[in-house]
């Protein structure tokens, strides 16, 4: 406990300053790179195997808080009848429930992509009923492990990530053009560290977007720790890459041509992830860093949302305060009160079937360097449980990016957050 307690402060400096040389570019408000703007390799394993060959695992998301998700207006869940609506300049979509933490009525179907040498994940809207029949995906986070370090924790051991999403469905292309969101994963996160937050985005009428981020990613800060060197960190160019794919969807993104709004991008990060989309006002409407901070004022920039954890022991929530008060209006605050800094992704909830957590699996197998990432393992189970945290999260994303991007009326929902949910300790608004 003496090396972490050394550790988590060293290690939260590292998060304060700007992750990957990113700056803003003063004059569009982009994420620009200080280092050579070509995107690094990342690897391009697939991060997931089929259920049908792992053993079904434990999950702690069916825990509970008081301020589970539950509806005011007598939603109950995404619309079965397909009833039509219509987005910004006459998209068509389909019908959301009004309560945001509910999701949508799309199937989320799921594919990876290899773009500028960047493995991306790609969650959207797929055409209902394709799944019917079809497996759930399972994601092996071992693959974000050092390639030395894969196989040393066995199957029966392995913390499997299941998803609400399946592979390869069609794209549900009777509806859209949908809006994007671009996640950037926090340090030592992977693209699907934040699971229960994109697929809540896509079954709502968003195509997201994540990546492995080279010298980021889990696989790179471990290995660095143990002594082989990391790609350098080039997060404004990864960026950059992704929102070109958007822009032009060509090879393994081909299937979003005519799909995806291009000129509708919302960008979200967690941490080191939420401070490098910081300067990107100017390509992205809606901003939402999560543990991380403010924005800086950009051309495209219309409203943004900051998402703190009150107890949190890596990024100190008077950071987010601060973030809050630095970020231009149309701005949001929510503080969620009693969490850490993992509240906004899934990594706490990341357990075996015999209940031990990722870090405690790492441990036992003497996966090497994980005792150095547990600094950044900001997880108790006196904590908000993580069901509540996700359900939070989901209803305030989804209500800021609905009402810019879908030019919905939910955004004014958010006045009612602590009323619904009573463990956010702390909301704001400047309109």
């Amino acid at each position: 406990m003496t090396l972490l307690r050394w550790l988590r402060p060293a290690l939260a400096s590292l998060l304060i300053a700007c992750p990957g040389g990113a700056k803003e570019d003063s004059s569009t408000g982009e994420a620009s790179s200080t280092a050579d703007d070509s995107a690094a390799t990342a690897g391009t394993d697939s991060a997931e195997i089929p259920t049908t060959t792992a053993p079904a695992p434990t999950s702690s998301g069916s825990e509970t808080g008081t301020g589970a998700p539950t509806s005011d207006t007598g939603d109950t869940g995404g619309d079965p009848t397909g009833e039509e609506a219509q987005g910004c300049d006459g998209a068509a979509l389909l019908a959301v429930p009004e309560d945001t933490s509910l999701p949508g009525p799309w199937p989320v179907g799921a594919r990876t992509a290899s773009l500028g040498g960047l493995t991306i994940e790609v969650w959207y809207p797929a055409t209902l009923g394709s799944e019917a029949g079809v497996d759930p995906v399972r994601y092996d986070i071992r693959t974000s492990l050092p390639e030395s370090e894969q196989a040393k924790v066995p199957d029966e051991a392995n913390p499997w990530q299941d998803c609400a999403c399946y592979r390869d469905l069609p794209i549900d292309a009777s509806h859209g053009p949908y809006p994007a969101v671009i996640f950037v994963h926090g340090t030592a996160g992977f693209r699907s560290q934040s699971l229960e937050q994109v697929t809540h985005w896509a079954s709502r009428g968003f195509v997201v977007l994540a990546a492995d981020h080279p010298g980021l990613w889990l696989r790179d800060l471990l290995g660095q720790l143990c002594g082989v060197p990391a790609p350098p960190q080039k997060l404004g160019a990864d960026i950059a890459t992704i929102v070109g794919g958007i822009k032009a969807p060509v090879g393994d993104l081909a299937f979003l041509a005519d799909r995806v709004d291009a000129d509708r991008i919302a960008m979200a990060g967690h941490s080191a992830g939420g401070m490098a989309i910081k300067g990107s006002g100017g390509v992205a409407q809606v901003l939402i860093p999560m543990a991380a901070g403010g924005v800086s004022a950009g051309a495209a920039l219309k409203s943004t949302l900051v998402l703190g954890a009150q107890a949190d022991k890596v990024v100190q929530y008077s950071s987010q305060l601060q973030g809050y008060a630095d970020s231009p209006a149309r701005k949001r605050l929510v503080g969620i009160s009693n969490s850490g800094h993992l509240a906004f992704s899934s990594l706490c909830s990341l357990h075996n079937a015999d209940d031990q957590d990722f870090l405690e699996i790492a441990n036992q197998y003497q996966v090497c360097g994980a005792q150095f990432a547990g600094a950044l393992f900001d997880c108790m189970d006196s904590y908000t449980p993580d069901a509540t945290n996700w359900a939070i999260t989901n209803y305030a994303s989804s209500a800021v990016l609905e009402e810019t991007l879908h030019c919905s009326g939910v955004g004014s929902n958010l006045a009612q957050i602590q009323r619904k949910f009573p463990e956010v300790g702390e909301f704001q608004e400047a309109l």
